[in-house]
């Protein structure tokens, strides 16, 4: 499972023209799945997105989580994120999971922030999505729960 997790000021995405998810301050992430994901990938991406400590504490040290700050999580699934360009310019996307198991994994992986305390709201999967943010810092962080960067 592959992350782009954003600090945001706020984000939101529509879906024809129409809002289904905003937060204001927290993270923004783009989730890949990828074929052969599981549960424990879900755990593992939950547990960095739900610790990750990249807020400003009172002596301006990235030092504080999303619990810390009070903040929220737009998870937007991106299937994108499994492409592959190393062969040409046309990204292949064989490494992405096929929607029925994407899916779920994706739910998945909301239900174990929001059990974390921390409140999450959603894109739409399998739907063409307008995402609009304000990065904060800008501060982005890539996970893969592979570890393959």
């Amino acid at each position: 499972m592959r992350a782009v997790i954003q600090r945001v000021t706020g984000a939101s995405v529509d879906v024809d023209k129409a809002r289904v998810g905003e937060i204001k301050n927290g993270f923004m992430c783009l989730i890949g799945v990828m074929d052969g994901d599981t549960e424990a990938d879900c755990q593992y991406i939950a547990k960095k997105i739900t610790g990750l400590r990249v807020f400003e504490d009172a002596e301006d040290k990235m030092n504080l989580s999303l619990k810390d700050v009070g903040g929220s999580v737009l998870l937007v699934s991106q299937f994108t994120l499994a492409g592959d360009v190393r062969k040409g310019n046309r990204p292949s996307f064989s490494t992405a999971a096929r929607p029925e198991i994407a899916e779920p994994l994706f739910e998945k992986l909301r239900e174990m922030i929001l059990a974390s305390g921390i409140p999450v709201e959603t894109g739409r999967f399998r739907t063409h999505m307008e995402v609009a943010l304000v990065n904060d810092g800008p501060v982005t962080i890539l996970l893969d729960s592979r570890r393959e960067f």
